[in-house]
């Protein structure tokens, strides 16, 4: 069962995603919290597999409420919901620790499949809008030193399938290797970028320049 907690200071909003959310198979929405304060005590203590977290929020945006979940030792896995595709502080949420980002008005199915995908932390979430807002890391100036321990040809194969939002067993089926081998790659990959998800490899390969 994924435990969900749904954190937006509008009602209707946290309304329309329950009634979507309960009527899943598999899928419980634990709590639900109007404020980022709310939304991080509710989390410390119902400890959901996913948070659903809007951006602008009262007391405390979703941003610097990610941040502080982020920094406990067992985080959920934490989805950013914004009503704008490029929102000014999806970067920063990227860079915080969010698993992917989902549109308000991305539809019933993008909603469940976002839960689905962050509790199972395989796809990057709704993909063809999280690789959309990575797009715009390309006109950024690439930061950070050189990898101490460099990746391998086969490792960036998997980085910019990455990148491009694919599964794992849709990169398995591109590189034409077992979903074990896929998984051992981006083990090394995330060691290597000391990346802490998916989204944040996805990152480091369109600010390098690696996918265009």
């Amino acid at each position: 069962m994924i435990r969900v907690l749904l954190a937006d200071d509008q009602e209707m909003v946290r309304t329309g995603f329950r009634l979507i959310l309960s009527a899943e198979d598999g899928i419980e929405v634990v709590g639900e919290a109007g404020t980022g304060v709310d939304a991080i005590a509710r989390a410390r203590e119902l400890r959901p597999d996913v948070v659903l977290m809007d951006i602008r929020m009262p007391e405390l945006d979703g941003l610097e409420a990610t941040r502080l979940l982020m920094a406990d030792r067992e985080p959920p896995r934490i989805v950013v919901v914004t009503t704008f595709d490029l929102d000014e502080y999806v970067y920063g949420a990227l860079r915080v620790g969010a698993c992917g980002f989902l549109l308000k008005d991305a539809g019933p199915r993008l909603l469940v499949e976002a839960v689905r995908a962050a509790a199972a932390g395989d796809a990057l979430v709704s993909p063809s809008v999280t690789v959309r807002l990575l797009k715009h890391l390309a006109t950024r100036p690439a930061t950070g030193s050189p990898l101490p321990d460099p990746l391998s040809p086969r490792e960036l194969d998997v980085v910019r399938a990455v990148a491009r939002g694919r599964t794992n067993a849709e990169i398995a089926a591109e590189l034409f290797v077992s979903l074990s081998t896929v998984k051992t790659h981006l083990t090394n990959v995330q060691a290597k970028l000391s990346a802490r998800n998916r989204v944040e490899i996805a990152a480091w390969a369109w600010e390098h320049g690696y996918v265009r």
